[in-house]
């Protein structure tokens, strides 16, 4: 059937201005990463798609090797743009990132103004747009100069192939060298995605005061701890899940100490009358540096909890200092080695 958009759909879903910059996201963004690929229906990932900008999802967030195999969700959210969203592109902010293992051979990785510029035109290709309103550096480069990388998504600003640029990944002292580097350029840094949740806290260790000083927004990837702010692993490790599949979830993370901390978590989202999930979303937005959350779905049904947050996000002192005591190192963060370089 015709796909025609919720006419409520700006509705509860609040949205940030990110940085310094005119461009809104909403509080929540839907991220591709896991979902989207060949793996799964074509029609499921179409009822997530056409729900999540029912309610107000705005922004969907992909890069070029997300999938299986690699290139796949950029090729679906192609199809299902296409056929469902095309009428309405101008209300979306659509992103794709280049910087981890794409193709054979020494141009397939990494920063080099190569590899980044032909990766977006493979992405633009998948998913059968003009253009592209984020285009992310995906991870730091330490071979090749900042300069070079950072002239890359000026070019891709410059061309008209994305209309903002991003990092992901970048420690604090990269990420304030890579914004002086395209504001002397004359193309702003936007924004950048790091992951950040409850039990990976190292942004608060001076990448958002960098944020916050340089006029950089902050989109937060895996605020859910790739599952574990969730009530899957409360009774333990459930069939079918990222953990039993070893999908970017160690089972050796879900400790008894971890887990105690989760459990006790789970009750004061039961106090505050929240999932675990939403109470983890909604904590990630506490600080205004943070411009958006991005959250996967693999169904319908959890889309719609996760959306659910933005209905509860504020926190009393005492709810703040006992999630605190709870929201400790899980040993969670995949991508420590990029953004400490």
């Amino acid at each position: 059937m015709t796909y025609v958009a919720a006419g409520d759909r700006y509705g509860p879903m609040p949205y940030h201005r990110t940085g310094r910059s005119g461009l809104k996201l909403p509080a929540v963004s839907l991220g591709l990463w896991h979902n989207f690929g060949d793996d799964k229906p074509l029609d499921s990932q179409r009822a997530i798609l056409r729900r999540a900008f029912d309610r107000g999802v705005t922004h969907f967030d992909l890069a070029n090797n997300y999938g299986p195999p690699y290139g796949s969700a950029e090729t679906n959210f192609g199809r299902i743009f296409a056929e469902d969203f095309r009428p309405y592109r101008d209300e979306l902010v659509l992103s794709t990132k280049a910087g981890w293992d794409m193709w054979p051979g020494p141009y397939g990785e990494f920063g080099s103004r190569k590899y980044l510029l032909a990766s977006l035109d493979q992405s633009l290709a998948r998913m059968g747009v003009d253009y592209i309103d984020i285009f992310y550096s995906h991870r730091f480069d330490p071979e090749t100069p900042l300069e070079e990388t950072m002239g890359a998504l000026d070019y891709a600003v410059r061309s008209g192939k994305a209309l903002y640029a991003g990092i992901s990944s970048y420690s604090p002292e990269r990420t304030a060298e890579a914004a002086r580097i395209l504001r002397e350029m004359g193309t702003p840094l936007l924004i950048h995605q790091p992951s950040y949740s409850m039990l990976n806290r190292w942004i608060e260790g001076g990448l958002l005061d960098t944020l916050e000083a340089e006029g950089v927004g902050c989109i937060a990837f895996s605020p859910l701890a790739q599952g574990m702010l969730t009530d899957r692993y409360l009774g333990g490790i459930p069939e079918g899940s990222r953990a039993s599949q070893g999908k970017s979830l160690d089972p050796g993370l879900l400790t008894d100490e971890s887990l105690r901390h989760v459990r006790t978590l789970n009750e004061i989202a039961k106090q505050r009358g929240q999932t675990l999930a939403q109470m983890a979303l909604a904590w990630a937005l506490r600080d205004k540096r943070v411009t958006s959350v991005l959250i996967g779905a693999s169904s319908v049904q959890q889309l719609d909890d996760s959306l659910s947050a933005v209905e509860r996000l504020d926190f009393s002192a005492e709810e703040l200092d006992a999630i605190d005591k709870n929201a400790v190192e899980a040993g969670i963060d995949l991508w420590r080695g990029s953004s400490t370089s």
